[in-house]
């Protein structure tokens, strides 16, 4: 069995941006989900990798980000999710988890094969770090109800994508386990 890496993709947000009010109810659906994956995978000694959008800010570090995020609108959906001490971190500027970032590498490192992918937005970042984690021969599982959207109808689309185009394991949370410690 390849060893399995938690993808925690946009999490620390502001919910400052023009999407946000159609973002956050399906958030805060997704918020159980997202909160069950972390402790399952942080029980079981699975890397979770935080891989979040710098929103423009090429000086940030994910301190930065994660209390700029807690500083804004909707804390309340971003203190439950909260990196803790022994997550990982990567930054980066666009869609896709894998654009011009470590995250390859860092996976290579922890000789993980299969990515468990939760997070938003599944109709943008989420498909797209989909499609760059296919294309560089990972095991691709996404919580479908771990995943939040802005458009309903797209997410379903993007959703049937990852199965069909990109061979992605489309299961609900209770169905997905992580590695026994090592």
């Amino acid at each position: 069995m390849p060893r399995t890496a938690l993808i925690v993709i946009d999490m620390l947000n502001t919910y400052a941006h023009e999407d946000a009010e159609h973002l956050v109810p399906s958030v805060r659906d997704a918020l159980p989900g997202i909160t069950t994956l972390l402790k399952h995978a942080r029980a079981s000694d699975s890397p979770v990798i935080y891989v979040n959008d710098n929103f423009g800010e090429w000086r940030s570090h994910h301190g930065e980000i994660l209390r700029a995020a807690l500083d804004g609108r909707h804390a309340d959906l971003v203190e439950p999710v909260a990196p803790d001490e022994n997550s990982l971190f990567v930054v980066k500027a666009r869609h896709s988890a894998f654009f011009e970032t470590p995250l390859a590498y860092l996976l290579g490192q922890l000789e993980a094969r299969q990515l468990v992918l939760c997070g938003q937005v599944t109709e943008q970042c989420v498909l797209y770090s989909a499609l760059d984690a296919h294309i560089r021969h990972f095991d691709v599982v996404v919580a479908a109800d771990a995943v939040a959207h802005i458009d309903a109808d797209l997410a379903q689309a993007a959703l049937r994508m990852m199965r069909s185009n990109m061979s992605a394991d489309i299961r609900t949370v209770d169905d997905i386990t992580f590695d026994a410690p090592r």
